[in-house]
C-alpha cells in the first residue's frame, strides 16, 4: 500500500459517523447493506449518509451496486487488511516476540 492511500483511509475514518458506518457494514459481511438500512440503524439522515458513503467509496474502503432501486454497500475487508498490513509492517522492528502482551 502506498502512504497516500493510507493516509486516505485513515482520514476518511478519522471522522465519527463515518467510522460507525464502515464498521456496521464490517459487522454484516459480503451482504452488506443498503443505505436505508444504514441510515436507520445510525440515524442518519440520507444527504448525510450519502456524503460520507461517498467519501467512504472514494478512499476504496466501501463498494456499491446497484440492486433495482435500491444500492447495497458493502466494506472493502481486502483493503483495511492491507491498511492494517500497512500500519504493522515493521511492528518490533520485525521480531514479533517483542510485540506480545508480557503476562
Amino acid at each position: 500500500m502506498e502512504s497516500n492511500t493510507a493516509v486516505s483511509a485513515l482520514a476518511a475514518l478519522a471522522q465519527d459517523s463515518r467510522l460507525a458506518v464502515f464498521r456496521l457494514l464490517v459487522q454484516n459481511g459480503p451482504e452488506g447493506l443498503t443505505a436505508g438500512v444504514i441510515g436507520e440503524q445510525l440515524g442518519l439522515p440520507a444527504p448525510t449518509l450519502s456524503f460520507h458513503l461517498k467519501t467512504l467509496a472514494q478512499a476504496g474502503l466501501v463498494s456499491a451496486v446497484q440492486e433495482g432501486r435500491f444500492v447495497r454497500y458493502r466494506a472493502e475487508v481486502t483493503a483495511i487488511h492491507a491498511l492494517v498490513a500497512f500500519l504493522t509492517e515493521n511492528c518490533c522492528g520485525g521480531d514479533l516476540n517483542r510485540c506480545l502482551p508480557k503476562e
